[in-house]
């Protein structure tokens, strides 16, 4: 099980090494990796080249370090795509061959904060819905979500048992959702939500504040959502100009 030296630094021949390990299922997720003194004898490596390893790998979000318990292999994500292309929330558990489902919180009425007239451009006077949920994929609560609309763009047609904003706007409301403008922010334990979603101390969020417009240019829709990242990976295409 050594590793067999070539010409790369001896610390990413390790990272290639556990990488192939977890992905062939030697070390299966949530799985506890043997201590530091077994795994470097067993790769015949120092144990300053194994935590330089494991120090990469841990902030690729491949393991996960808990201090006086171990290492341990995190789960793979549910989803991975281009975060240049916008899916409902739905669509992404589809697509990852899972079935959505919804935990409805609550839904609420508020006139609109001083962000809120900003963002839709409304006055003191207009109403806000205001629908927190919990998303969950096979079961499993994955996604935490607020969603916010102008109270009179709303359909009058909402159920509590209703899964994708998307598909409430634009088949019951007639508002097609062609774009959103999204910030990614990440964020540790967070009080309220990382218990919503079943999250260990150690387990970040990624926290997706998305303005939503429609073909008209409108804003419709704003949606904060907290995504699990152990189960949710972004990426983007960058192009040189």
């Amino acid at each position: 099980m050594t590793i067999k030296s070539d010409n790369r630094h001896l610390y990413l021949q390790v990272i290639d090494r556990l990488k192939k390990d977890i992905d062939k299922g030697v070390y299966k997720e949530k799985e506890r990796l043997p201590s530091e003194f077994e795994l470097s004898r067993q790769l015949g490596i120092s144990r300053a080249t194994l935590r330089e390893a494991l120090r990469i790998l841990e902030e690729e979000n491949r393991i996960v370090r808990r201090h006086g318990v171990g290492t341990f292999v995190n789960a793979k994500p549910l989803f991975s795509s281009g975060i240049e292309q916008l899916y409902s929330v739905t669509d992404m558990i589809r697509m990852a061959g899972m079935e959505p489902g919804t935990v409805f919180l609550s839904s609420t009425i508020h006139h609109p904060t001083d962000e809120d007239m900003n963002r839709f451009k409304c006055s003191p006077d207009d109403e806000m819905t205001v629908i927190e949920r919990v998303r969950t994929a096979n079961g499993d609560p994955v996604v935490y979500c607020i969603d916010k609309i102008p109270a009179d763009l709303m359909p009058t047609s909402f159920t509590h048992q209703d899964r994708s904003i998307f598909s409430l706007l634009e088949e019951n409301g007639g508002m097609y959702i062609s774009y959103a403008i999204t910030h990614i922010e990440p964020a540790g334990y967070h009080e309220k939500v990382s218990p919503i979603l079943g999250c260990e101390p150690e387990t970040a969020l990624l926290v997706l504040k998305q303005l939503h417009f429609d073909e008209n240019d409108q804003p419709v829709l704003y949606s904060l959502n907290y995504f699990k990242a152990d189960r949710f990976s972004f990426h983007v295409v960058r192009k040189r100009v």
